[in-house]
């Protein structure tokens, strides 16, 4: 049996992670969850487990096989090095670490990737969820025909910035509709019903460094496999979900039916009906990523088309804890099966 502490467990992506790991092979391990001080006393649940959500104390990591960050940055940064010193393999899904000396991006259901993790690496980053879904549409594309050029725009939940920025568009929304200030302590502009490339000198998000994160992991994890992405973030004004819209060029024309073929497969859904679009909200609680191909058909050939729109959609808390979970099963190897360390 592995021994698990998940630190963030009240958090929204640690709630996601609770509910991946008890569908996963890991569901049989025993978990302890942390968190900050105000979440302290919280009873919660992983698979059949319940458990009560404690402070971070000098043995919290104790014995334990993998640590889950799954908090704010800062937390992270405070605690992972204690992680590390109990020997425990450790799994940031803040992104906080992703530019550590040796710590390595990772999305296993892409295949082969760059460098592969053993016993001296000090940390695993999840890949963020917008980048494995740009990743898995553009490896995709790669197996039709080389891609010469891609670009996106991601539009970015409120949930990818935690439970603070879901609570205050909300209160934004109802302000707004009954003709009240809007609260800013976490958006210096207008989040509702708006849809914004920047959020103002004072807020505590940064859509720049959002995008910088996606643009780096997407990077390591194709290795120079596939083209440089022009990529940019706007914030939506919705809760949950990643959707994007993605121009691809391919160096040859190419059936539309080889495309249709290249993109299904594993965690892809391919959307063929235009009733059926792919949205936020129908991808809540799904584990694929869902996409619409439109190609520009080629005008010799109506068949054939060598330029392409993508729109696809995403549930961005899942597909993290998807990712991360999928990332501790690959680094099972390294540790000793059966006991708990």
């Amino acid at each position: 049996m592995y021994k698990i502490a998940i630190v963030g467990a009240s958090s929204l992506l640690g709630r996601e992670l609770k509910e991946a790991l008890s569908e996963s092979p890991l569901a049989a391990a025993s978990f302890v969850l942390l968190d900050e001080q105000e979440a302290q006393g919280q009873l919660d649940q992983v698979g059949d487990e319940v458990a009560i959500v404690q402070s971070i104390g000098v043995d919290a990591f104790d014995r334990a096989d993998f640590t889950f960050f799954a908090g704010a940055e800062a937390l992270t940064r405070k605690h992972w090095r204690e992680a590390l010193r109990a020997g425990s393999t450790v799994l940031d899904l803040s992104g906080a670490l992703d530019q550590e000396t040796g710590v390595l991006v990772r999305a296993p259901w892409l295949g082969a990737e760059a460098a592969p993790a053993d016993l001296f690496t000090p940390a695993v980053v999840p890949a963020h969820p917008a980048a494995l879904a740009l990743a898995l549409l553009l490896e995709r594309l790669q197996q039709a025909a080389p891609v010469r050029f891609a670009a996106a725009t991601v539009l970015e939940p409120a949930s990818a910035f935690g439970r603070a920025a879901m609570d205050e568009l909300h209160q934004q929304t109802v302000s707004l509709l009954s003709f009240q200030g809007l609260p800013r302590a976490i958006y210096d502009a207008q989040a509702a019903y708006n849809l914004l490339s920047g959020l103002g000198e004072s807020a505590t998000i940064n859509l720049g460094s959002e995008e910088a994160r996606i643009r780096r992991h997407y990077q390591a994890l194709g290795d120079g496999r596939w083209p440089a992405l022009a990529l940019q973030v706007i914030h939506a004004p919705v809760f949950h979900g990643h959707t994007f819209s993605i121009a691809v060029e391919l160096e040859r024309a190419v059936d539309i039916s080889a495309l249709e073929e290249a993109l299904g497969g594993d965690h892809v859904d391919l959307v063929l009906e235009d009733t059926d679009s792919p949205a936020n909200l129908a991808a809540t609680g799904q584990n694929d990523v869902l996409v619409r191909l439109r190609p520009e058909k080629d005008g010799r050939n109506p068949n054939q088309a060598s330029r392409l729109w993508l729109w696809a959609a995403s549930d961005n808390l899942r597909l993290h804890a998807q990712n991360a979970v999928e990332c501790a099963l690959d680094l099972r190897k390294l540790r000793p099966a059966g006991t708990v360390q």
